[in-house]
């Protein structure tokens, strides 16, 4: 079997119960797969990348509205926001995976592992909302996190300065004043998304650390000083300057520099 054959094939894959138990079934054969040195053939619509359920109903991140945790329907779109969230980055790993040529196999196995723990953490989210009378799909979601891939399918260097160590980065700092939330509501299905969420925060740290090390490896490789490039790809790709407050101690065990983090409070 090959790796970045099967990651693109489960990309494809358009409902999240398979495409969750596919990403952990890859990572628990990953030993029994070899690794192409070349990209598997796309689809000849690009369009169809990735494969998503018909819902949820995707709008723009403005259009999509914020609920008050402290009414059960707001826990349930906080939550779903947060799950689809774990669902795209299913997705981003996969597509790492079998875009991107003239990597190390350390690299592969590396964003493997990152799908296995993502479909890990859509599966207690979702198995949360259900147990509070809803799913996946119910609400409306927006689709950030996609958008950055597409705009840097071309651009491996700009993909790890701007999906894991960004993007993803950024759950490192709201995750516990989302949980300060929760813990002030206090009720039992509040108490149980802190815990899910500790899980994900646990996690979400050595997600951002793979990022930061490709980051750094690619930029070794091609002659580049990782912390002066990633402002220029920060203005090439117009991505989302970051505001305070950090979760500076999150973001050092992940791999952030002291100066990387002073750039970051700069704003």
């Amino acid at each position: 079997m090959e790796l970045r054959q099967r990651a693109l094939q489960v990309l494809c894959l358009a409902d999240p119960e398979q495409k969750a138990a596919q990403s952990l079934s890859l990572h628990a054969q990953a030993a029994h797969f070899s690794i192409a040195e070349k990209a598997p053939a796309g689809p000849a619509d690009a369009g169809v990348l990735p494969g998503r359920p018909e819902r949820p109903l995707l709008l723009r991140h403005t259009e999509v509205a914020r609920r008050s945790p402290a009414t059960p329907e707001g826990r349930a779109v906080l939550l779903h926001a947060i799950a689809h969230i774990e669902f795209n980055a299913i997705n981003l790993a996969l597509d790492a995976i079998w875009r991107f040529d003239g990597m190390p196999g350390a690299y592969y196995l590396d964003w493997l592992r990152v799908a296995a723990e993502e479909a890990t953490h859509f599966g207690l989210l979702r198995a949360h909302l259900r147990a509070q009378g809803h799913d996946y799909g119910d609400f409306p979601a927006h689709q950030g996190l996609w958008t950055m891939c597409e705009k840097t399918q071309h651009d491996i260097v700009a993909r790890m300065a701007l999906v894991p160590r960004t993007l993803e980065a950024r759950g490192l700092d709201a995750t516990p004043l989302i949980q300060r939330k929760l813990r002030q509501v206090g009720t039992p299905d509040a108490l149980a998304a802190v815990d899910i969420l500790d899980t994900i925060l646990r996690d979400e740290v050595g997600h951002v650390a793979i990022g930061n090390h490709w980051y750094r490896w690619l930029c070794t490789r091609e002659g580049l000083e990782p912390e002066a490039h990633y402002g220029v790809l920060v203005r090439q790709y117009e991505a989302p300057r970051l505001k305070p407050p950090f979760n500076d101690s999150a973001r050092r065990a992940a791999g952030f520099t002291d100066a990387e983090l002073a750039w970051l409070q700069q704003g």
